[in-house]
């Protein structure tokens, strides 16, 4: 082995390994200039090492981050500015450790600088985009607390920002939403997913419900778990009312708001599933006017209306909350109901009849409302919607006859 070279790292001299270094170094004097720098430190400031040498650090500082005491000695690293030799302004993060002599006192400082400028510009990005989203936007913990809000968030819920960091998204949930939100945080937290999105009710400060849509992504730590999630939150309040009008337009007659043919089919459907698990008995109510031709002959399309509208009101006070009541258009409507057996079916129809064969007043005027009422009633799960219907109509037309030969 050649003499010349070091038998150990403790033989390579310290310039060598100072100023090979990948890392951006300077040896400062306690005044702050500096004495001795590396070839990265230059790179990084673009500055030659002739230039940096003798200079003092404080005249490439941003004038707002220069420290007027000179250089101390920190536990923590500092953030600061510098200002490039071309005028740009880097971010840096600069450790600093004492040099000390034998007697202890200190010499220099070592100062280790890193370039932070990318990540500071990434973090002011992402936190200026998290203040100002048109959006709410909230960092929430792992046991579903809030931990950072932006405004959007504390003026939809009406809660200040402290009000808001001291509670979990639990506290202003709905009861009934509250289910969906906590899976949904769960599944996060397992790595089911990464990302959901839900529809649930907040409750606003002054007490009112608010319909929110959130989107909410797990962000991993350093293990690769979820650290905490990222939450964005939409009010849909007024969206929700269109899209419930729509839907209720779809699936209601428009003149009575009662179920059309569409959500009869549905519920005729849902009837059968009932008592296919041993629920009870399904009956089909079936009435057709008998006085809304002349009705309207009579008095006009407008008084028809009136009555119809008198009809369907007369038939929601027959029924329990639960059966539906439809109407198939013209001067037909349904009553469709689960309930104990073939009696209380008839006690149905029963009902319905006596509601549909009574007094009206249209415009203060008294009407006579009358209607020929039929049903059938079913616990055979393999009947269908067609067959329930043609029972109820022609036992309904067997009573129109009846009441005919009774006039007559």
């Amino acid at each position: 082995m050649s003499t010349s070279e070091p038998s150990s790292a403790a033989d390579v001299p310290w310039q060598h390994i100072f100023d090979q270094a990948t890392a951006a170094m300077a040896i400062i004097d306690l005044q702050g200039r500096y004495l001795h720098v590396n070839d990265a430190l230059c790179r990084m400031l673009g500055y030659r090492q002739d230039q940096l040498r003798g200079l003092d650090y404080r005249e490439i500082t941003h004038p707002d981050d220069v420290d007027p005491d000179g250089p101390t000695e920190s536990a923590q690293p500092l953030e600061k500015r510098y200002i490039r030799s071309d005028g740009a302004v880097i971010w840096a993060l600069v450790a600093r450790t004492y040099i000390r002599g034998d007697d202890g006192e200190p010499l220099f400082h070592l100062s280790q600088i890193q370039d932070i400028t990318q990540r500071r510009e990434t973090e002011l990005l992402w936190q200026r985009s998290f203040a100002n989203a048109p959006i709410g936007m909230a960092l929430v913990d792992l046991k579903g607390g809030w931990t950072a809000v932006n405004d959007t968030l504390c003026e939809m819920l009406g809660y200040s920002r402290d009000e808001l960091l001291s509670m979990a998204f639990g506290d202003v949930t709905y009861e009934d939403d509250e289910e969906q939100g906590t899976n949904a945080l769960d599944d996060l937290i397992a790595g089911l997913v990464d990302s959901v999105n839900i529809e649930k009710r907040y409750r606003h400060k002054k007490g009112h419900p608010i319909w929110v849509l959130i989107r909410a992504t797990a962000v991993p730590g350093a293990d690769g778990r979820p650290a905490f999630v990222v939450s964005q939150y939409e009010d849909i309040g007024e969206r929700r009312l269109v899209d419930a009008h729509l839907a209720h337009l779809a699936l209601h007659d428009p003149l009575t708001g009662l179920a059309n043919r569409a959500l009869l089919a549905d519920r005729l459907e849902q009837g059968l599933y009932q008592i296919a698990r041993g629920d009870g008995t399904l009956a089909v109510v079936l009435a057709d006017l008998d006085q809304l031709k002349p009705t309207n002959d009579r008095y006009g399309h407008a008084t028809g209306d009136q009555l119809l509208i008198a009809a369907a009101g007369e038939l929601r006070k027959a029924v329990r909350a639960g059966d539906t009541v439809a109407r198939l258009g013209g001067d037909e409507f349904v009553v469709v109901s689960v309930v104990a057996d073939a009696e209380a079916a008839q006690s149905l129809c029963d009902r319905v009849e006596g509601h549909l064969n009574t007094e009206v007043f249209l415009d203060g005027e008294p009407f006579a409302l009358q209607a020929s009422v039929g049903h059938t009633a079913t616990a055979d799960p393999a009947a269908t919607q067609e067959s329930l219907l043609h029972e109820a109509d022609r036992n309904m037309y067997r009573h129109k006859r009846f009441r005919r030969q009774d006039r007559h």
